[in-house]
């Protein structure tokens, strides 16, 4: 195995998760540095999310015309150039063009070429343990963010995160001298332009809409915009980029009969294994996402935790799922894929209901951590898995269109994962919220029904100090303040407890994405 190649690709697949991770921590130093508005801030990391997503599939088209290590490369260099501004931006403008635009379209452009390149370059046992290390460098990344983004907010500046990708970038340029460039297809495809348009277009509305719900509201108006019909805007922006997404399919249909280079070839839809694959990476990254979404808020809000803090209590899920991913890639070679996700579901159900039994007024650190540890593990064993079944479902030159679809998958999963997760945890929180003022007889009617009035038009999952704060300067009576409090930090509690037992329960449905894939060893015949 040519283990200096997987170190720079696994060095890759860090970068490309961790500066977002790095940028949701650091969006209160982000705010005053830049004298802007949270909102604003969450907007332009939401931008981020747009652009990788809509252009995932033009980057992986990309590959296949001019070759995946020289897109890599110029993705490479495109994303170092979105870090080098990011850390010199001294303006929204210049932040969300850097980081959001640069680094977007270059992220768009690596992580397609990356996974190809692993086929190109690996092959067999090596390239299970190929595919199972970059699974489990998602998830490092994933949870080192915080941590290396806390420490150096706290402590130095966010700039300097970005100014190490750059030197970091430069490393793993340099070791692309170590990469084969796989052959190329002959004669070279064609880019579609309109289907570029169309799929870009379309799963960035998409992602646009979900991302927009927690603000918007689903259905009912919150802080949309615009009302139609009297609902908010995000069903009809998700429709919208819907209805894209079924013209681009359209499209697509339509250059194939006409013999010419479509965007993404709709048969590849047709093989079992990889549709199979690519819904696992949805649903693995919902779930994933949504445990990360809420976890945080415990730790943070509730507990009042910093950012350093809070990353540490979620490195044993980091660390769970690298190791298990380098196990599960060894296991690969005796097991069926089919087996090993499935057990992998199985372990992140049982870690889900062991995280609810820690969600408590105090933190039991042990358990905490038990819990923590398990969902890497059950984590750790299905990433291990679908990158190898995705790539050894396609044949060479389909290589650079699976992995842009699997990322375009785990993007979709991810924003899905924040937002209905983060949906059921505010719904959890109001309702239960309403709930108990209602059953206090210590508050008084004119206060409840001022809270009920409060509550009607949605709400944050802010501190237990926060709402002792505003009931304060509402003039409520001190006795029905502490009162408030109360049933506003149980309210969490059980919010918390919700968003876990939903996330636990998506398990189950998740077992029907698992049915077509492999269930045999792969490299085996039938």
């Amino acid at each position: 195995m040519n283990v200096r190649l997987l170190g720079v690709l696994a060095a890759a697949q860090f970068l490309m998760v961790l500066d977002q991770a790095v940028m949701n921590v650091s969006i209160s130093q982000l705010v005053e540095d830049f004298d802007t508005t949270v909102t604003t801030i969450q907007s332009v990391i939401a931008f981020y999310a747009l652009v990788m997503a809509g252009l995932m599939l033009i980057g992986a088209k990309l590959g296949d015309i001019f070759g995946r290590k020289r897109i890599f490369k110029i993705g490479l260099v495109v994303y170092a150039s979105g870090s080098a501004l990011t850390a010199a931006s001294w303006s929204v403008p210049s932040l969300a063009f850097g980081w959001s635009v640069l680094e977007g379209i270059g992220a768009a452009m690596v992580l397609p070429s990356m996974v190809a390149l692993v086929a190109g370059n690996f092959d067999g046992k090596s390239r299970a343990v190929a595919y199972g290390v970059l699974g489990g460098m998602a998830g490092v990344g994933i949870a080192v963010g915080p941590i290396l983004g806390g420490w150096m907010t706290t402590d130095f500046s966010w700039r300097y995160v970005f100014i190490g990708e750059v030197i970091v970038s430069a490393g793993i340029f340099f070791g692309t001298r170590w990469m084969a460039e796989p052959a190329a297809e002959e004669p070279r495809p064609k880019l579609d332009v309109v289907g570029g348009i169309l799929s870009a277009t379309g799963l960035a509305l998409i992602v646009f809409g979900v991302l927009m719900a927690s603000n918007w509201g689903w259905l009912k108006p919150l802080d949309s915009p615009v009302e139609i019909f009297g609902f908010s805007l995000t069903p009809f922006v998700i429709a919208a980029g819907m209805v894209l997404v079924g013209m681009f399919a359209s499209w697509q249909r339509r250059r194939e009969e006409e013999g010419k280079d479509p965007l993404v070839h709709l048969a590849l839809f047709r093989i079992t294994a990889l549709r199979s694959g690519l819904s696992m990476m949805l649903a693995q990254n919902l779930i994933l996402m949504g445990i990360f979404f809420t976890i945080p808020l415990y730790l943070q809000v509730v507990l009042g935790f910093d950012a350093l803090d809070t990353g540490v209590r979620m490195l044993p899920t980091s660390a769970g799922l690298f190791f298990t991913a380098l196990l599960g890639s060894g296991l690969a070679s005796r097991f069926a894929p089919k087996l090993l996700v499935r057990i992998g579901l199985v372990i992140v159900f049982v870690s889900a209901f062991l995280l609810i039994g820690t969600i408590e007024p105090e933190l039991d650190n042990t358990d905490f951590l038990v819990a923590m540890g398990v969902l890497g593990v059950g984590m750790g064993l299905i990433v291990s898995q679908l990158g190898n079944v995705a790539q050894s479902a396609v044949g060479d030159e389909d290589r650079s269109e699976a992995g842009g679809l699997q990322y375009t998958a785990q993007q979709l999963g991810s924003s899905l994962g924040t937002a209905i997760l983060g949906a059921i945890l505010i719904t959890g929180l109001l309702t239960a919220f309403q709930s108990n003022v209602t059953d206090q007889a210590e508050i008084s009617q004119s206060t409840k029904g001022a809270v009920e009035k409060r509550l009607s038009s949605g709400g944050s999952f802010v501190s237990a100090d926060t709402v002792e704060a505003s009931a304060t300067a509402a003039g409520i009576p001190e006795e029905e303040i502490d009162a408030l409090v109360e049933g506003y930090q149980d309210a969490q509690l059980q919010s918390l407890k919700l968003a876990l037992l939903i996330a636990g329960l998506l398990t189950i449905p998740s077992f029907w994405s698992t049915r077509n894939l492999p269930d045999r060893v792969l490299g085996q015949s039938t």
